[in-house]
């Protein structure tokens, strides 16, 4: 897949827990840690709004377009 979630990295970077995410975000420990490993199909815009209010940051700290290699 071209597209990266860092959502770790940025998690580390805050010292943040993905508990601690999903309870301040509104969702299910599962479902975050769908979108963490980079098998979710889709993300709301409204959850990636949170996503980075909560952890200071814009889109592109979480999300990262990679091209794949032929």
């Amino acid at each position: 897949m071209s597209i990266i979630v860092n959502l770790d990295v940025m998690l580390a970077k805050r010292q943040m827990k993905s508990k601690e995410l999903a309870q301040l975000i509104g969702i299910t420990t599962a479902n975050l840690s769908i979108l963490k490993s980079g098998k979710a199909k889709a993300i709301r815009f409204s959850t990636l709004d949170a996503i980075c209010k909560a952890l200071e940051c814009q889109p592109s700290d979480i999300l990262e377009y990679v091209e794949d290699s032929l």
